[in-house]
């Protein structure tokens, strides 16, 4: 039902069949093709006749067949299909969006018709509704249709809600992903234009999410049309399956959201606050907003990590490797650990950033005050060592011990690159090398995912060849992950920090700034320290700064870094032996380091004072 960030490959590559890793093959086993990120809108036309597109789907239907679906395909694989297809049909480029679509489609439409209607997701746009006279209005979920007969909205609409499916009319809605994560669905039909798909849910694609998706003719949201006859053929239609065919990390992850939603009391019991009385009461504030913070908010990808790991070296030990795994209470406790204490290194990083907002909503220091804020994190210090500790009993006492070992290991090299970012912060010299940078990444963002990592396989038993695998894989991911939000950062974070360029006005150690100084002249780089001081006014500086990054190339750059922390991280998990954790770091290469759909930035001269 995506299509993600579309790349130019060669179309005479051949693609590996089912294969996770990202890339593209050459018949004679040449490297990986160079991929370039460009402008897609030119890859979006849907064929202009019925024919035509009736032909297309019966050619992607034809081209699925042949390939391996046992595990999910990423992005770029899923282009370079699109691509091999295109030109065995003599197609144009400017069709390789509508292609993607239509082979995701055949990919999952077996899978997708095994699901029971009551545990599927309809999910319809806004725009087929008639823009003039529409009675509905929206609520917190998106369009409530009256079902007045005006628009085809209201013929899917009673048609599924009539089968049992779940509606929701709202094209790209966040809580898409929260609705099939949270269990309430375990797939989607969905119809949007391509401009949406591309931009929606390619990460529950390469969880394993069967989806369906009809695109819309055009992209210009006002009553615009799509082929019906698609729509309705997979509607009504169900037809069981023994098995899926396809691995899928979603009930891994619903596992992972289960910690948080549904056994948060059973895992992490209330000490103080038992009561709302009592949560009330001096004694218990803390507990009651660190319980709070750390039940809502975030991604919870971290303790997803730790059973994920889990769940793949336990298999190799069962004689049935196809039952879904069951964690025991102790190692849910270690799973939730790895997110308390990264909620309690948010709390205070936030503090000494001075950060106004986390996802979402003020950051606590700003709604509780700072000592509060600090206590609070203290406290999930506290209580993610006491988890690791009451996870002896299923665990064992010497797997318990490894856990806080690594914790602690990790809590202090975090401690060791938040204090290097604020010593440059305190430095007059104004240097900083992109080394230094990539130094202090390495230290704050990859030894949570290494912990994570770690913890999973060491409760399965010894972690021995994987130690050294682990350590540098997260690296290369913990470096990536922390460019690719150097780089949100000029985007906005409507899940995070809101403010486009804030990390810039914070003045702390960036590789963005660090590749700027590297490649700046003397004028640009008195620009930049007059600018990171503080003049002129934010909205100004913001455009100075993005006018200089742009001069010297530092988006593109910093771009290119991700790429080679990415095949770096993929060449190592390429030559891990056991299937079930290759698979597994490949798909933290997907979703970690996914490439981002590039979007339209402000001139620098928008913010530029003017003459």
């Amino acid at each position: 039902m995506s299509i993600a960030p579309l790349d130019q490959e060669s179309s005479e590559d051949k693609i590996v069949p089912g294969s996770s890793k990202a890339e593209v093959r050459s018949s004679d086993n040449k490297k990986p093709v160079k991929r370039k990120r460009q402008s897609t809108s030119h890859l979006k036309a849907v064929p202009e006749t019925s024919a035509l597109r009736e032909e297309m789907k019966a050619e992607a239907e034809k081209f699925v067949e042949k390939l391996d679906c046992s595990n999910p395909f990423n992005k770029t694989t899923l282009e370079a299909w699109s691509r091999e297809l295109l030109e065995q049909m003599n197609q144009p480029e400017k069709f390789l969006g509508f292609m993607m679509v239509l082979i995701g489609n055949f990919f999952w439409k077996r899978q997708f018709l095994a699901i029971p209607f009551e545990r599927r997701l309809l999910l319809l746009p806004h725009c087929l509704k008639h823009a003039e006279g529409c009675p509905a209005e929206y609520d917190e979920f998106g369009l409530d249709c009256e079902k007045c007969g005006a628009c085809s909205i209201a013929d899917y609409k009673v048609r599924a809600e009539q089968l049992g499916y779940k509606v929701l009319v709202a094209e790209g809605s966040p809580v898409v992903l929260k609705i099939i994560v949270g269990g309430y669905v375990d797939g989607i039909l969905g119809v949007a234009c391509l401009n949406v798909l591309e931009k929606s849910i390619d990460k529950v694609l390469i969880a394993g999410v069967p989806s369906y998706a009809v695109p819309l003719h055009s992209g210009d949201c006002k009553n615009t049309k799509m082929d019906e006859p698609w729509i309705w053929e997979v509607l009504e239609e169900y037809r069981p399956l023994e098995q899926p065919l396809t691995r899928s990390y979603l009930p891994t992850m619903r596992a992972a959201n289960a910690l948080f939603e549904d056994n948060f009391d059973q895992i992490l019991p209330p000490l103080r606050t038992k009561t709302e009385a009592a949560a009330r009461t001096p004694l218990g504030k803390t507990e009651a907003i660190s319980y709070d913070w750390l039940k809502h908010g975030g991604k919870r990808f971290r303790p997803f990590i730790t059973l994920a790991a889990y769940d793949a070296l336990i298999k190799a030990q069962q004689a049935d490797d196809t039952a879904e795994t069951t964690y025991p209470l102790g190692v849910q406790k270690a799973a939730m650990s790895i997110e308390v204490f990264h909620k309690a290194s948010l709390i205070h990083d936030d503090i000494e950033d001075d950060d106004q907002y986390r996802y979402g909503r003020e950051t606590l220091h700003r709604q509780h005050g700072t000592g509060m804020a600090i206590n609070i994190g203290d406290y999930l210090i506290g209580v993610g060592y006491r988890l690791l500790n009451e996870a002896r009993a299923d665990i064992g006492a010497e797997a318990a011990s490894d856990l806080i070992e690594k914790m602690s290991a990790a809590h202090i090299r975090l401690c060791e690159g938040q204090g290097a970012e604020m010593a440059w912060q305190e430095s007059e010299t104004f240097e900083l090398a992109p080394l230094d940078a990539l130094q202090i990444y390495a230290l704050k963002t990859s030894p949570a995912f290494e912990a994570a990592l770690y913890a999973g396989i060491r409760m399965t038993g010894s972690v021995g060849e994987y130690e050294e695998l682990i350590s540098s894989f997260s690296r290369h991911i913990g470096v990536g992950f922390q460019i690719l939000n150097d780089l949100k950062d000029w985007q906005g974070d409507d899940n995070n920090k809101l403010i486009s360029g804030q990390d810039a006005l914070a003045m702390r150690p960036t590789l963005l700034l660090a590749l700027a100084l590297q490649t700046a002249d003397d004028q640009q780089k008195a620009d930049l320290k007059d600018i990171l001081q503080g003049h002129p006014s934010d909205g100004a500086r913001i455009g100075r700064l993005r006018q200089i990054y742009q001069d010297c190339d530092v988006f593109n750059k910093a771009e290119a870094l991700v790429d080679k922390s990415r095949a770096r991280a993929e060449e190592l998990a390429e030559n891990v032996e056991n299937e079930d954790f290759k698979q597994l770091l490949m798909f933290f290469c997907d979703t970690v380091l996914a490439e981002e759909t590039p979007e339209a930035k402000p001139e620098p001269q928008v913010l530029m004072p003017t003459a």
